[in-house]
C-alpha cells in the first residue's frame, strides 16, 4: 500500500466512524421507543386481565348485605355534634 491508498482507507474509515456517530443515537432511541411499547402492551394486557376480575369480584360483592362499619357509625356520629363557641 502506497501513501494515497492510506489516506484514502484513514478516510474512509473516518467517515464510517462519523456515520456511526450520527446514527447510533436514532438507534438507541427506536431501541428504547420499542421496548416502552412493549411493556406498555403487557401492562395494557395486564389491566385487561385485572379489570374482567374486578368486574366478577364486583358482581359477587353486589350480593352482600351493606352494613356500615363501626369507623363510619362513629364518624356519622362526631358529624352531628355542633361545637358552641363561648
Amino acid at each position: 500500500m502506497n501513501g494515497n491508498q492510506i489516506e484514502g482507507l484513514i478516510g474512509m474509515v473516518a467517515t464510517l466512524g462519523i456515520l456511526v456517530l450520527l446514527v447510533l443515537p436514532s438507534v438507541i432511541g427506536i431501541v428504547r421507543d420499542r421496548r416502552i411499547d412493549r411493556q406498555l402492551g403487557q401492562a395494557q394486557k395486564n389491566r385487561g386481565r385485572q379489570g374482567s376480575a374486578r368486574e366478577k369480584e364486583a358482581q359477587k360483592s353486589s350480593s352482600r348485605s351493606t352494613v356500615p362499619s363501626t369507623a363510619t357509625w362513629y364518624a356519622d356520629g362526631r358529624r352531628s355534634k355542633k361545637f358552641v363557641s363561648s
